[in-house]
């Protein structure tokens, strides 16, 4: 069935089931089942050649049967119920949304280094770690948490876009050391709706930390 197929797309519709999924060809490149009320991810085993998988306004609640994805590059499961990571060792992954979920730990990226965007915003994560072996990251979305510090960023020497506004990060402090790695790359950082960001000098100590900034918040510069 669908012999020879690359693009799947069956978003905004009212399945309840993931099932049927193994008659589509193993030559898929990327398939879309977004805006459905699908609980389980099934029968995408044998999606080899599979590059991008969008699962997101669903059902699910756990990551799962993913291990044969190994050309998976993006994977899109924002707005679910998931509470657990596991990548099963995607290696050559991308881009991860998994926004508004109900994730308490970030821990579970640590063998996706060729990772470049990760998107975390909206689950109730209390601490930055698992990080440190992503040197490849480029944004780093984990605003609308429950983050009281930054921690484990410095040796991301390709981060660029940090989200961190809507969080409870009392100082700006500790964010020099913290973004040691890539306080020359870094063009844009949020931390709006922070305690931090009442500070009357907020504005102008982001722009000493990072030299080459050009947003902070909804404020553009250069």
């Amino acid at each position: 069935m669908f012999k020879k197929l690359l693009v799947f797309d069956v978003s905004f519709n009212e399945i309840h089931s993931a099932q049927g999924l193994s008659k589509v060809s193993s030559t898929l490149r990327e398939l879309y089942v977004s805006k459905n009320e699908v609980p389980k991810m099934e029968e995408i085993d044998h999606l080899f050649q599979l590059r991008i998988l969008e699962l997101g306004s669903n059902r699910l609640r756990v990551m799962e049967n993913l291990e044969n994805l190994k050309n998976l590059e993006e994977l899109w499961l924002g707005r679910n119920r998931i509470k657990q990571v596991n990548l099963c060792g995607l290696k050559c992954i991308k881009k991860i949304s998994l926004q508004s979920n109900r994730l308490t730990t970030m821990t579970g990226f640590e063998d996706c280094v060729a990772l470049e965007e990760l998107y975390l915003s909206h689950n109730g994560i209390e601490k930055m770690e698992g990080l440190s072996t992503l040197v490849n990251l480029r944004v780093l979305d984990v605003s609308s948490n429950k983050l009281t510090s930054v921690d484990d960023i410095q040796g991301l020497p390709k981060l660029e876009d940090l989200w961190l506004n809507d969080n409870r990060i009392e100082s700006l402090g500790s964010i020099s050391d913290a973004v040691a790695g890539s306080r020359e790359k870094m063009t844009t950082i949020y931390l709006a709706n922070n305690p931090c960001a009442n500070s009357p000098d907020y504005c102008s100590t982001l722009k000493q930390i990072f030299p080459n900034i050009l947003q902070i918040d909804s404020n553009v510069y250069g």
